[in-house]
């Protein structure tokens, strides 16, 4: 019996319906760090039982997006400014990886998937719509690693994404000039279609090095704090 064309079911549970409400929430800031969750109103809220809702949280705790207080309760994890720098670093680390796999793949498929991301982008960039700026910018990065054909970077990928929205919403001033942002990822695409691994590879790392300087600009400027008297 040849069942290679079935395709599994996808069924979802609760709690990992939940999880992905609560974390989209925190990557657009509508949950910022340092927020205390209340089980009560979240519960009411997504219309869940306590108990999905706590299988979701801790799910959230092992992914690094809560931290959980003994006797205090869960909290949306503070982002420093080593945070976003690790952060950057694992996501060049991880893409740099895909990137080198979609090139020994079908690279013209890939540049056309994302060809697409970048058209959406300047969609979004012509709108003057900042929030669908950001989401174009994350599904380009997505689509990039789900590309490579490697569901374990794609994971790392995920997680790390999410973490780069709450550096935006926590951390950035001011938003990036949209067509430089642009540019840059017209770059990454036309250098995955011309299959040039020492282009893709500066790309990428000119593209993060850039995004942790602008994230972390405000910080370095930010007037030091007031001595104390003596």
């Amino acid at each position: 019996m040849d069942l290679s064309d079935m395709e599994p079911v996808e069924r979802r549970s609760t709690a990992a319906i939940v999880a992905d409400r609560i974390r989209t929430a925190i990557m657009r800031g509508t949950f910022p760090p340092g927020t205390q969750l209340g089980e009560v109103e979240l519960a009411a809220r997504l219309g869940v039982s306590r108990g999905p809702l706590r299988e979701a949280m801790q799910r959230l705790v092992a992914e690094g997006l809560l931290r959980s207080e003994r006797h205090r309760g869960l909290f949306v994890r503070d982002l420093g400014a080593a945070d976003v720098r690790d952060i950057y670093h694992a996501r060049a680390s991880v893409e740099r990886a895909a990137g080198l796999l979609l090139l020994d793949g079908d690279r013209a498929a890939a540049a056309d998937r994302l060809d697409t991301a970048v058209d959406a982008m300047a969609a979004a960039v012509a709108a003057g719509d900042p929030v669908a700026i950001a989401d174009s910018d994350h599904a380009f990065h997505a689509e990039l690693v789900a590309a490579s054909g490697s569901p374990r970077l794609r994971r790392m990928a995920d997680g790390l994404l999410v973490e780069t929205r709450m550096c935006l919403a926590a951390l950035q001033q001011t938003a990036p000039p949209p067509e430089g942002l642009l540019a840059e990822h017209r770059e990454l695409c036309d250098a995955v279609r011309a299959g040039d691994r020492d282009r893709l590879t500066a790309a990428l790392e000119a593209h993060m090095a850039d995004a942790v300087d602008r994230i972390l600009a405000p910080v370095a400027v930010a007037p030091p704090a007031p001595a104390l008297p003596a």
